[in-house]
């Protein structure tokens, strides 16, 4: 329709273009008719032989030809007028017709916008019924928070409530242990009055295996002043010693990435153990001596079988080097690792698996089973003492140990005193009934060589020797609190001391691989 309109208004500018210059044309030849008639009597006295009026009559024709002249000119202008007006009239016309094509795009998008804001409309009200929706349900969940935010504190009071119990409970049971103890010591003091020789018969390599009442003693540990054998033991350097139970046969582990066992009383070698795929940085013996289980910094735990020498289990699960390992002092099941993963596991060598999982924010340097292998005690980069339930996987205790990592933690053969030595170069005594200190140990020449260098309590709880990165070992009197003996005879850090359940000898390594016996 609004084309049919430009078009009529087009065709009626030209129309009346045309008609202007035709009335124009019509108009000069009237004129031009008119000026004839005018001048025919003038022509006609021209062609009469009139003399005299042959000037005036030349001065009209040229007068004449001057107008006809003008009128030709002014017709010449008309005409270019009108080509200019036909060639403004088709840009016109074209640029209507550009128009008419632009407001036909424009409808289209139009259209289209119309088209899209009608699926938008529908998709927010689709969004709005959602958002609804979701409004509703995040107003039930926040109710349901509340509500478990209520029975999380309640439950938070209860087990305040229960570890008071419980805290109460034990203290109880340390009064009645200490009581027990108490009597357990007269009667050891009675039996040894009434039965010296008897005991002395019954005496094999310094160790009282059993009495008739099924008491068992120990020798008292003998202070070392010397070194009795200097052993190459591992390339790279050794990290990790420990004495068989009730034996005098040492079990090394080093940076070579294998085990060996030795004859402390000839420094000879008497068994070599292969399969480990990492550097050991710790290693422990079931209390039946019949398994080495080691940890190593390939994220695995490595069990062998001694008597065979083969591997029993390879215990996966950790994701970075494992540290740590101690076996159960009553099951010998049972064992618990702790690696860099911020992780410590209980393991069950029976089944090859893991059994628990503790987590915690600080990765454990150490760690320990208690006497009746219910309780792990952890020491920790953040230099505190944690203790677990093996069963629940509880934090039952925490206390601050050493102000910087813990290093090594040692339990004393009755259960009561546990040794801590931290980065700080202290070594720390606890009572493990209270978690109290008892003692502090400390030497001014000595210092922690490394995260994971150990220390150990004598068989008849009365040392305590570690190792030092100047290459000495100490020896500290846990009664008295003082240095007794200082050995020097490693050239480099010592990183790991144990003593033997004999009382002697006393075995120290280094970060070159020698291990020293001292008697």
């Amino acid at each position: 329709m609004l084309k049919f309109q430009f078009d009529s208004i087009n065709m009626s500018q030209d129309e009346i273009a045309m008609n202007a210059i035709k009335h124009a044309l019509k108009a000069l030849r009237k004129r031009h008719l008119l000026e004839e008639g005018a001048h025919a009597p003038a022509l006609i006295a021209l062609s009469r032989p009139l003399a005299s009026q042959g000037s005036v009559w030349k001065e009209k024709v040229e007068n004449l030809e001057v107008e006809l002249q003008q009128y030709y000119k002014a017709q010449s202008r008309l005409s270019d007028q009108l080509v200019v007006e036909v060639a403004d009239s088709r840009a016109s016309k074209a640029l209507l017709q550009e128009k008419e094509a632009t407001i036909l795009d424009l409808q289209n998008e139009l259209t289209k916008a119309r088209d899209e804001c009608a699926q938008l409309t529908v998709v927010l009200e689709e969004k709005s019924q959602a958002l609804e929706l979701v409004i509703s349900e995040n107003q039930e969940l926040k109710t349901q928070f509340e509500e478990m935010t209520v029975r999380a504190k309640n439950a938070e009071a209860e087990n305040k409530t229960l570890i008071d119990r419980w805290m109460l409970q034990k203290m109880q049971d340390a009064e009645r242990l200490n009581e027990v103890n108490a009597l357990y010591e007269d009667m050891l003091d009675q039996l040894k009055a009434r039965g010296i020789e008897q005991l002395a018969r019954q005496q094999v390599d310094g160790v009282v295996r059993r009495s008739e009442e099924g008491a068992e003693y120990f020798a008292e540990s003998i202070i070392p002043h010397g070194s009795n054998h200097k052993i190459p033991a591992h390339e790279g350097g050794c990290a990790a010693i420990v004495f068989e139970n009730n034996s005098g046969r040492l079990v090394s582990g080093g940076q070579d990435q294998t085990i060996k066992m030795w004859d402390t009383n000839t420094g000879s070698l008497c068994h070599t153990l292969h399969g480990c795929r990492g550097s050991i940085l710790d290693l422990t013996i079931t209390h039946d001596n019949k398994s080495i289980i080691v940890a190593s910094s390939s994220s695995s735990l490595y069990v062998w079988d001694v008597s065979s020498g083969n591997i029993r289990h390879t215990l996966t699960g950790h994701t970075d080097k494992v540290c740590a390992v101690d076996g159960s002092k009553v099951s010998r099941s049972h064992i618990v690792s702790a690696a860099y993963d911020r992780t410590i596991k209980v393991w069950d060598l029976q089944k090859g698996y893991c059994i628990n999982t503790l987590i915690f924010h600080s990765n454990c340097n150490a760690l320990c089973f208690s006497m009746d292998g219910q309780t792990i005690c952890s020491g920790h980069v953040d230099g505190n003492l944690r203790l677990w339930n093996i069963q629940t996987g509880k934090l039952l205790s925490e206390v601050a140990a050493h102000s910087l990592a813990v290093t090594s933690i040692s339990l004393s053969r009755n259960g009561n005193v546990l040794l801590t030595s931290g980065r700080d170069n202290l070594h720390n005594l606890f009572d493990v009934r209270s978690l109290e200190v008892c003692g502090t140990l400390r030497a001014s020449g000595n210092r922690v060589a490394s995260n994971w260098s150990r220390s150990c309590i004598s068989p008849d709880d009365n040392y305590v020797a570690g190792g030092s990165a100047d290459g000495s070992v100490y020896i500290w009197s846990i009664l008295k609190g003082n240095i007794v003996s200082t050995l020097k005879e490693h050239s480099a850090s010592v990183l790991c001391c144990s003593w033997s359940g004999l009382g002697k000898p006393l075995a120290s390594s280094d970060k070159n691989g020698i291990v020293c016996t001292w008697t």
